[in-house]
């Protein structure tokens, strides 16, 4: 807006040079006088107007200032730290907590987790030694039990195909 003020008050003040020189040309100093006055007043227009910005440009940025200085008051780098230790020790007692809900308690805290885990590899080799010694026709053995609350590291066996029956039938020919 400033600028269009602004290209307003160039083209009053160009035409008032113009009418200055056709005074001039014309010996006419009374008229040349009255142009080179309001001349005058338009140049001093021009620069109130960019003083008036230049003020108002200086009291938004004061304004700026100022509303930055009152956030970083509400909020300093101390607060911040604080807020994050705290959220650091809530999350490291919520991890204490979640291990303390995962210990085996009663009749399963007595098992030693190593042995259980030897245990079931042991019975899902011999679960599959079995079911690769089985002719083909038979259907596969019953599944192992597992104890409660564990889950065997292997996936079950899924149904064989036929070919994945036959490959176990030869297997087992090649085995005797």
């Amino acid at each position: 807006m400033l600028e269009k003020k602004e290209g307003v008050l160039q083209k009053k003040a160009s035409a008032e040079v113009e009418k200055a020189k056709e005074y001039t040309k014309a010996k006419n100093k009374r008229d040349w006088a009255a142009c080179n006055f309001q001349l005058r007043i338009h140049d001093q227009m021009i620069m109130l107007e960019g003083a008036k910005a230049t003020t108002e440009t200086v009291d938004a940025l004061r304004s700026g200032a100022a509303a930055m200085k009152a956030m970083q008051k509400a909020t300093n780098i101390d607060d911040v730290d604080k807020t994050m230790d705290e959220i650091n020790e809530q999350t490291e007692n919520m991890k204490q907590i979640q291990e303390a809900l995962a210990t085996p308690i009663g009749a399963a805290a007595d098992f030693d987790e190593d042995e259980l885990e030897a245990e079931l590899e042991e019975l899902e080799g011999a679960e599959l030694e079995e079911q690769l010694l089985q002719p083909a026709t038979t259907a596969p053995a019953a599944s192992v039990q597992v104890p409660a609350g564990r889950v065997p590291t292997r996936p079950a066996p899924q149904k064989r195909t036929q070919e994945e029956d036959e490959l176990a039938a030869l297997q087992a020919e090649m085995a005797l």
